[in-house]
């Protein structure tokens, strides 16, 4: 089993491969039993966070981590990848602006 340092660094990665930016990682395990780490990455278009998301997923098997929900890809403005210990948010920049996750998470 892969240590979540390594998912970490795994997600960024694969987030980074495929041109997301403003990667943000949340260490949230003081404020929420749901997840240990929140990660928060902008894309240019709606097709973009679901190429980005994609890539997390294949990202994902190829170290054998399982993902236990994938939301929002018909939308594509906001899509969630949950991996259980991360959580992986890719929205467009006016969604990430709008709903402002790193402000609710640090002020929490």
């Amino acid at each position: 089993m892969a240590s979540v340092t390594y998912i970490k660094k795994q997600i960024v990665s694969a987030l980074e491969d495929i041109k997301g930016f403003d990667i943000v990682s949340l260490d949230v395990r003081k404020l929420t039993s749901i997840a240990d780490y929140m990660i928060i990455a902008s894309a240019s278009s709606s097709r973009q966070t679901r190429a980005l998301a994609k890539n997390v997923v294949e990202k994902m098997k190829e170290i054998e981590v399982g993902i236990i929900g994938l939301e929002g890809e018909q939308e594509g403005d906001w899509v969630l990848v949950d991996m259980g210990d991360v959580i992986v948010h890719i929205m467009t920049s006016p969604t990430r602006a709008y709903y402002n996750l790193e402000e609710l998470w640090v002020k929490t």
